[in-house]
């Protein structure tokens, strides 16, 4: 896709990124020359890792120090752990997700990605797209990213040739067109010497987009693409006990997070998976009584009529109720060194929600290198398979390509109480 003439105004708020890329594409280093250039980098943070780039004899500082903090990331030069950081432009505030490059380390990279809403994959400019491109690419897309950004990478040990960036481009469409992806922009950069990161360097004047960090900066922040149901985990009902106090005697409110969508004073609301229906009374965001809440907003609602509700009922507008059910469809990575096994009854926490579940069936195994489907008897760490569960109660869910919040679940050994899956509904 070809860069626009000129960048949209949008409402800046807050945006969750994730890099991943092959080993060595240069992940760390385009984080740390993003936070350098960008002068968001702390005076200490800065000193610390100039002294440890000289004593390893650079004789430049090695901005990859920013974000690969474990000790074992150090010796190795790998990145194993998601490492996380923050930082403010005047114009909007980011997280970015530094993404672990081996195989081995799927279930770190699905677990960084499972929020982000844009991905920028590195692609090696004398490499082109690998495997592990293809890999990271089909998993961005599996938990619903909804932009990606293709940064060729390395473009000074290319001597900055439009042809190699170019070609690179013709091979990852070719590959996003088969799995359907849609939205994919491409940029060329060089992490290292700082070329259309920040600033736009002098070496790719054949390249007419904007820099990264342009590109960053307007794209649009979660829940804002388009019209959301709304939906209200219930996390805790709140009963002030407290008779000095007549006017909290008949206090009952529901607290939680707008997950998406947005409710106002005198909606009609429904409680699921019960069914009861009411209006919101009054919504109070830290005591303070407000008119309406948006997503993202943890906020008490209170209803005109009494319900019994609690922990892990959800709370929807009446036109926009989901049915309840008790068997899901799902994608799931399995995060375990112990294996999934259909025998064993495991627990699925889904949005505030927690219920019993069997595996009814494996469908299929997913090849993340080749995205070939395979038959499987039992998942194993790291593997991403199609299943269907059986629930003992009702969870309402949403597909997952529509609401990431409420179509996402995760898996919870009952004798450990260890998260082992991590699944997407649809």
């Amino acid at each position: 896709m070809s860069a626009p003439e000129h960048l949209p105004e949008i409402d800046n708020g807050l945006l969750r990124f994730l890099t991943c890329g092959s080993v060595d594409d240069g992940k760390s280093t385009l984080i740390g020359r993003l936070l350098f250039d960008s002068k968001t980098i702390l005076a200490d943070t800065l000193n610390a890792i100039e002294k440890t780039s000289a004593k390893r004899g650079m004789s430049a500082v090695d901005l990859s120090l920013l974000t690969d903090g474990l000790q074992a990331e150090r010796e190795q030069g790998i990145t194993i752990d998601v490492a996380y950081r923050y930082f403010s432009t005047g114009t909007r505030k980011y997280i970015i997700a530094d993404a672990p490059g081996h195989e081995q380390y799927t279930r770190n990279m699905v677990t960084a990605a499972s929020t982000a809403n844009l991905a920028i994959i590195l692609v090696d400019a004398r490499k082109g797209v690998l495997t592990q491109t293809r890999r990271h690419s089909y998993l961005a897309s599996l938990v619903g990213i909804p932009h990606l950004l293709v940064a060729v990478n390395k473009m000074d040990l290319v001597d900055y040739e439009q042809a190699a960036f170019e070609r690179i481009k013709a091979d990852y469409l070719a590959f996003a067109d088969k799995l359907g992806i849609k939205d994919v922009r491409f940029i060329p950069i060089s992490a290292l010497a700082g070329d259309m990161i920040v600033e736009r360097g002098e070496r790719l004047g054949w390249y007419d987009g904007p820099t990264l960090l342009e590109i960053l900066e307007a794209v649009p922040a979660a829940h804002t693409e388009q019209a959301e149901d709304f939906r209200f985990p219930v996390q805790f009902v709140c009963r002030p006990q407290d008779s000095a106090n007549p006017e909290l005697h008949d206090y009952r409110g529901f607290m939680g997070r707008v997950e998406s969508g947005e409710v106002a004073v005198g909606d009609a609301v429904t409680v699921l998976p019960s069914g009861a229906a009411s209006r919101v009374k009054a919504i109070e965001i830290g005591g303070v009584r407000q008119e309406r809440a948006i997503h993202e907003q943890s906020v008490t609602l209170l209803l005109e009529d009494e319900i019994d509700i609690s922990r892990g009922d959800l709370i929807v507008k009446s036109a926009e109720a989901p049915e309840p059910v008790k068997q899901i469809d799902a994608t799931v990575c399995w995060l375990s060194e112990t294996p999934m096994s259909p025998a064993r009854t495991y627990l699925v926490r889904h949005t505030t929600r927690e219920v019993k579940a069997k595996v009814a069936k494996i469908a299929h195994r997913v090849d993340v290198n080749t995205l070939a489907h395979e038959e499987a008897g039992q998942l194993a760490m790291n593997d991403i398979a199609r299943i269907t569960l059986k629930l003992a109660q009702p969870i309402v869910a949403d597909p997952y390509a529509d609401n990431r919040a409420t179509g996402a679940f995760i898996i919870i050994d009952e004798s450990t109480n260890n998260t082992v899956g991590a699944g997407m509904i649809g």
